[in-house]
């Protein structure tokens, strides 16, 4: 039967496991930030996961474990597969995907009967900036190509289905340039939208002019722009990234 939890006969692997997921997510999370933020080519909104998830299951004495990670791009995928992988296992199959980018491995397996079902699997969830690795300890039956390709692909499907997601939309960076006596009328439509990292700069060359600067959702920019020359009821410069 399969469960979503980590299999007992290798609980000081699973240990360890988790400890080095714990303590790699936090930099990986703040990578995602900088990539939602950073790169023209990432404009719109994606659905990803929240956090690492496993999911075991037994199919003829082989013991597969899935375990699917949030990723930003290639490196911090190898890192993640680097975190999880376990060397002493038969094979550690993977899959990830980074837009329209895709990479799979077939670590040993025929192939074409591991990497790309768990592709086939991700590309099916409808997840993105997401890898999923595929632990096997083989159990001394075969299971052909068909089994394979069904083991792998079932797995990988289950632990994304078991996965928590999130939307992640892309941050625009913004500057607006306005009277002093403004500013608090500003901030007040800044704070409506639920804008980030705003910042003033008052060394703007201008006479009784700042510079504000912040981050914003992709699809409030327009709005945003629209309600502050409504509230200011002056000539405003807006700069974006």
């Amino acid at each position: 039967m399969p469960v979503a939890t980590t299999i007992s006969c290798h609980h000081h692997y699973c240990h360890k496991l988790n400890h080095r997921i714990s303590a790699s997510l936090v930099a990986i999370k703040r990578t995602m930030v900088t990539a939602a933020t950073s790169s023209s080519s990432n404009a719109g909104s994606y659905t990803t996961i929240k956090e690492t998830v496993t999911f075991e299951r037994e199919i003829k004495k082989s013991k597969f474990i899935a375990i699917a990670g949030p990723i930003s791009d290639e490196q911090s995928a190898f890192s993640f597969l680097s975190q999880v992988r376990d060397p002493r296992a038969t094979h550690n199959c993977w899959a990830y995907k980074v837009g329209d980018q895709f990479r799979s491995n077939d670590d040993g397996e025929p192939s074409g009967t591991a990497g790309k079902p768990i592709q086939s699997a991700i590309d099916s969830s409808g997840i993105d900036r997401v890898m999923v690795v595929v632990i096997r300890y083989f159990g001394g039956i075969k299971l052909g190509t068909g089994g394979l390709v069904r083991a792998y692909g079932g797995v990988a499907s289950e632990c994304l289905r078991n996965a928590t997601t999130c939307l992640i939309k892309s941050k625009v960076p913004m500057g607006v340039e306005v009277p002093f006596d403004l500013i608090g009328v500003l901030h007040h439509q800044l704070q409506s939208f639920q804008v980030e990292n705003i910042r003033q700069d008052y060394e703007t060359g201008k006479d009784g002019i700042a510079m504000i600067s912040f981050i914003v959702d992709f699809d409030q920019v327009e709005k945003l722009e629209d309600a502050i020359k409504a509230n200011c009821c002056r000539e405003l410069v807006f700069y974006k990234r």
